[in-house]
């Protein structure tokens, strides 16, 4: 009887298993056979009942099947979000559940060269190229040239998209010839070339060209009206192919409103961007620009009012219009996980701020109205930084709610994304396996998923996170510091300069950028080396002078305390090297060198300013000194360096072969200050930056990965604040990478410096430091006790030895020791001793 009920139970499940399977495959396949918004809500339905009952494997990959023709619907007709989350699911299911061994479903074909283009399509381009080189990866493993072609053809676009025209060549070049590539795919290929080539402006004149390529060689000959006849040629064929998407409709008309704009046709232009408007969202205009509701997750968005705002000559719309763009930016920010793909994509948002503050300036000329010089500068500010300032919210948010599951969980996730993001890029430099190097991206495809599930909960949870300048705020603090904040906006047309006190705020835009660049560059270069100054001390003094003009740093001279946001180039200027007036003098301890009239603590942002904490008063501090005893990399003053600090302050120092990679990870976190004496390195297109420890480097990928609470990090080490330069972002340096990573303050260099001016320069700001508990105050006064020590000689007290030191973070003032309080109270004590002794007697 047993046996025979163990039986049924069997049967039953079989069959239930056979009949859900069933189902899964026929609901697809009605879908199939009528897509339509009506069938794919019924079919939405069916999904979610399928995902809480599916069991076996054979019921998984119908889910697959089912996911994957979804995906393509939901592509097909512009609801890009929606699709990649439904190949997204269907991939993790497929890989998960081993299905590649169940069955030989093309899931390159029907997941993941639809996921990759749908990643590059919506500007998630660290996603797009991890996903377009495992399916290659995958491709090339199981014998599927196809498939690897069309890799090929699809990371070509996503380079392209990128402006890496040289690469785009070269990819495609390696496989125009392959034997096993269709007519279709070569056509591809051969097109992207063209497109680079053009874009370089050395295409041949032999190409082979179509009515697109044709229209583009016009405008980039500024042949405009040959540009627009050809586009017409290009646009009645594109509209005559059948079943083209909402957002394939909306690009033809994007485009052709841009060349109508060049032509100075924008009656015409506006028509098109109407119509490229309505096939996004059908029945609407530009009579009225549309409600921020009504708008998703569409980059065909930006370009429409981008380009609406650069036509309309009403300010106020203009901006409005602008501001549109910047909120479908931020929809798009919120579907990418890495801060690589949020930084790259960070360029437009640039070039539309400088728009904006450039018509607020104009404005502001004709009105007087501060209020407009305020928002200019929140436009500078929201393009400053972001990923920084979203990892500072992220860990303020932690620290307010340390045992929310969900929020550790995140935390831990984006940690882990860097760790393994670093360990790629090791593995990448050093050409090691393809197999090694695919499973880590698979392992940060998967992270990414991981990430991106916490987003919702998240977000309903805790409101969105916003990291605005309050005025007040932002004035008062100024007030309580007794300082000025003097922000510059690099931009591609001009720069501009912010400059905000407790009562005042003022905007001016200094010069054309491209005037500006060769005179900045050329100082930046006058501390390649010490003999660049030294040997023509005229030439340094004259371009100290005229770049503290240009830069309008007299505008700040009557503030003993300044704050600078630098942006751009600026990053890499050291500013206390300035000379605020003319001098003839060849003795540099006589110079008037803003250092001595002004004290600089620079910041990544304001907002980072009007967030510092307070000082910690736990000043325990650890030392790495990998010395390099007996080899080209040895630092001979660098144990002089440790001896001296460790007279002025609670040190544990690790010392040669101790001051290693590892022990640096395992003991970091408890120390309240870091004291880095090492080599490093800025990187550059290909490498990253990096510190030198003992045995080996560590890249600012694994800084990212790290949990710091550092109240201070010294970095004496060379160029650690140097790095691969983004517009909206900075330097991707050391220095970022120790922030990113939770330090408060730094102290760190701007070029290679010289290993014993380093050493009295550092004993001297920690003798200062110990007394003051102020690095702020302590940077300016070990610089000027170099100046004036009488044994340096003059050719080493040129700015080159003590400049390169520059400090980010708080301006507190220095907590001066009570010695006089100590002296009253002891002197109060003895008389009592005294009295008593006169009274007993």
């Amino acid at each position: 009887m047993k046996k025979l009920l163990y039986f049924l139970v069997f049967i039953h499940g079989f069959c239930f298993s056979q009949e859900l399977e069933e189902q899964i495959y026929l609901a697809a396949e009605t879908f199939i056979a009528n897509p339509n918004e009506a069938s794919l809500q019924i079919l939405n339905k069916q999904e979610l009942r399928f995902k809480s009952q599916v069991k076996t494997k054979d019921e998984q990959l119908a889910l697959v099947f089912l996911q994957s023709h979804k995906g393509y619907y939901l592509q097909n007709h512009s609801n890009l979000k929606e699709a990649i989350t439904t190949f997204e699911d269907a991939v993790k299911r497929f890989n998960n559940n081993n299905l590649s061994k169940l069955s030989d479903f093309d899931i390159i074909e029907s997941c993941l060269i639809p996921l990759g283009n749908l990643y590059t399509k919506t500007g998630n381009f660290t996603n797009a190229e991890s996903i377009i080189k495992q399916y290659t990866y995958l491709a090339k493993k199981k014998n599927l040239p196809k498939h690897e072609i069309s890799g090929a053809i699809n990371l070509s676009q996503l380079y392209y998209t990128l402006g890496k025209h040289e690469t785009v060549i070269k990819l495609t070049s390696d496989f125009i010839n392959n034997p096993n590539i269709s007519k279709s795919q070569k056509q591809k290929l051969i097109n992207l070339k063209n497109e680079s080539q053009i874009a370089l402006g050395t295409i041949s004149e032999k190409a082979t060209l179509n009515n697109k390529l044709y229209y583009k060689i016009a405008l980039q000959n500024a042949n405009y009206s040959q540009a627009l006849l050809e586009f017409k040629k290009f646009k009645k064929q594109q509209l005559a192919i059948k079943n083209l998407s909402k957002r394939e409709i909306a690009q033809i008309y994007i485009e052709e409103a841009q060349i109508y704009h060049v032509n100075n046709q924008n009656t015409a232009a506006l028509k098109s961007l109407e119509m490229a408007l309505q096939s996004l969202i059908p029945n609407t205009n530009f009579k009225s620009l549309p409600k921020k509701e009504l708008l998703y997750a569409e980059n065909k968005f930006i370009d429409i009012f981008d380009l609406y705002s650069n036509i309309e000559t009403t300010p106020e719309l203009a901006l409005k219009s602008y501001d549109l763009s910047f909120h479908v930016s931020h929809l798009l920010k919120n579907t990418w996980t890495t801060q690589e793909a949020k930084i790259l994509n960070e360029t437009n948002n640039r070039i539309r701020s400088e728009k904006c503050i450039n018509l607020l300036f104009d404005t502001f000329n004709n009105t007087q109205n501060d209020s407009l010089l305020f928002k200019a500068f929140e436009y500078s500010e929201n393009s400053k930084v972001f990923t920084l300032k979203e990892m500072f919210l992220k860990k303020q948010r932690l620290e307010k709610h340390p045992t929310d599951s969900l929020l550790n969980k995140e935390y831990n996730l984006l940690k882990q994304q860097e760790l393994i993001t670093s360990k790629l890029i090791i593995e990448q430099l050093e050409n090691n396996s393809p197999t090694e190097i695919n499973n880590l991206s698979k392992q940060l495809s998967e992270i990414s998923l991981k990430i991106k599930s916490l987003q919702i909960p998240i977000s309903k949870k805790y409101p969105a996170l916003e990291n605005p300048i309050p005025t007040q705020n932002l004035q008062n603090k100024l007030l309580k510091d007794n300082a000025v904040l003097v922000e510059y906006f690099y931009g591609k047309q001009a720069i501009y300069q912010f400059v905000i006190s407790s009562t005042s705020i003022t905007l001016n835009k200094l010069t054309e950028t491209d005037n500006a660049k060769k005179a900045i560059t050329n100082y930046i270069h006058l501390f390649d080396d010490a003999t660049k100054i030294n040997n023509n001390v005229s030439n340094y003094t004259l371009q100290a002078f005229n770049l503290y003009q240009l830069l309008n740093f007299k505008e700040v001279s009557a503030y003993k305390n300044v704050i600078v946001i630098p942006d751009g180039l600026l990053n890499f200027m050291p500013f206390e090297t300035l000379l605020n007036s003319k001098t003839t003098t060849t003795s540099f301890s006589k110079m008037p060198f803003v250092v001595k009239f002004q004290n600089i603590a620079y910041n990544s942002s304001a907002f980072f300013y009007l967030n510092n904490s307070q000082i910690k008063t736990n000043n325990k501090l650890l030392g790495i000194f990998p010395v390099f005893n007996n080899s080209t990399k040895h630092l001979s003053f660098s144990l002089q360096e440790a001896n001296a600090i460790k007279k002025e302050i609670n040190s544990e120092m690790l010392i040669n072969d101790n001051a290693s990679k590892t022990n640096f990870i395992k003991k970091a976190k408890n120390y309240n200050i870091l004291h880095l004496s090492t080599h490093a390195s800025s990187g550059n297109f290909v490498e990253p930056a990096s510190i030198d420890f003992y045995n080996e480097k560590l890249y600012v990928n694994e800084l990212y990965s790290l949990n710091l609470n550092s109240n201070l990090v010294v970095l004496s080490a060379c160029e650690t604040g140097v790095g691969k330069l983004f517009k909206a972002e900075g330097a991707m340096s050391i220095a970022r990478g120790f922030q990113y990573a939770g330090a408060k303050n730094l102290l760190f260099t701007l070029w290679q410096i010289n290993d014993l001016s380093t050493s009295q320069i550092m004993q001297s700001f920690y003798k200062n430091y110990s007394n003051t508990q102020s690095a702020y105050y302590s940077n300016q006064t070990c610089k000027l006790e170099y100046l004036e020590n009488p044994s340096i000689s003059n050719a080493k007290k040129s700015p080159y030895y003590w400049g390169a030191f520059v400090y980010y973070g708080e301006s507190s003032q220095p907590i001066s020791k009570p010695y006089l309080l100590y002296g009253i109270i002891l002197g109060f004590i003895l008389l009592i001793i005294l009295l008593l002794r006169f009274k007993l007697k």
